[in-house]
């Protein structure tokens, strides 16, 4: 690992991430080189990894080289892998076009919860096709301290527990996983938002991201906020055929949600990448020592 990889950093309404291109899939990232590069004081920062690789070159993508040339090998901070990240995709999305491998248009990613189609906007913005929200059935409780909350499960492929609360202070920290039940609802752990409205269609949220602790923002954890608000608000575009917009702000950011009457959702937000250039092998082994 002594010799130089080259990275970049970006941020989606400051959810943010190291970049590491690898093409061929050559790298090994193991979780403790993953935790090193994410590490805010020895590393170079971040939410998370992603992992830049030919579908055709990784065993997990092979399946979907002839829908998506690309595949997002996305790992959390501390180093586990994660099914989907919504700001992650609009960043590698703005990856791929800095390093011109992709135009303003539409495109295909893929991810570990399947293809995503994706549209770099030429006003800068980038919407994303996140699939379809699934609604397990069954009650689900959220606590910070004393406080409970019944919490809407919202699976966008990754888990999500949805809490609507009169501040978002009550949140806490959000260092730690907040405590949920039953066990059985989230037996991989959980991102957790908490949600108080702002207007009509309109929401802030915090989030505790499984696997990297309270994020500026989280695009997956938006998309199951505004599927929950709309069914808390009456509002299911498969029944009524109309679209259901919510404005979600997040600490980092506004992410602008809509759900379709044939259930896709669709994310537009910014993508930045603010910075590149080479981590230094020598210090890479070291840290995995």
């Amino acid at each position: 690992m002594r010799t130089p990889i080259p990275f970049l950093k970006g941020h989606g309404t400051e959810n943010d991430f190291v970049i590491v291109p690898d093409p061929e899939n050559a790298l090994d990232l193991p979780p403790a080189a993953v935790a090193a590069l994410c590490d805010r004081r020895a590393g170079i920062g971040g939410d998370g990894v992603l992992h830049v690789v030919r579908s055709a070159a990784h065993p997990e993508a092979t399946t979907m080289a002839a829908e998506a040339e690309w595949f997002m090998d996305y790992r959390n901070g501390d180093g586990s892998v994660a099914e989907m990240c919504g700001n992650g995709v609009r960043v590698f999305a703005r990856y791929l076009q800095h390093a011109g491998h992709v135009g303003e248009g539409d495109l295909t990613i893929a991810t570990r919860a399947g293809v995503k189609t994706v549209h770099l906007a030429k006003d800068g913005g980038i919407a994303v096709g996140m699939g379809r929200a699934r609604l397990p059935e069954g009650e689900v409780t959220v606590s910070v301290g004393e406080h409970s909350w019944p919490a809407r499960n919202v699976n966008m492929g990754n888990p999500h527990a949805v809490a609507f609360v009169d501040d978002l202070a009550q949140a806490g920290n959000l260092y730690d996983p907040p405590p949920f039940s039953p066990a059985a609802a989230y037996p991989e752990g959980v991102n957790v938002e908490f949600v108080v409205d702002r207007g009509p269609r309109h929401v802030a949220m915090r989030v505790h991201e499984r696997g990297s602790g309270e994020t500026r923002s989280c695009g997956t954890g938006a998309c199951a906020v505004a599927v929950a608000a709309a069914r808390r608000d009456g509002a299911d575009p498969a029944v009524t055929g109309t679209p259901a917009t919510y404005t979600v702000d997040l600490p980092g950011g506004r992410l602008v949600i809509t759900e379709r009457p044939d259930g896709e959702i669709e994310m537009t937000g910014p993508a930045v990448i603010v910075a590149e250039g080479e981590i230094d092998g020598e210090w890479l082994e070291n840290a995995l020592r």
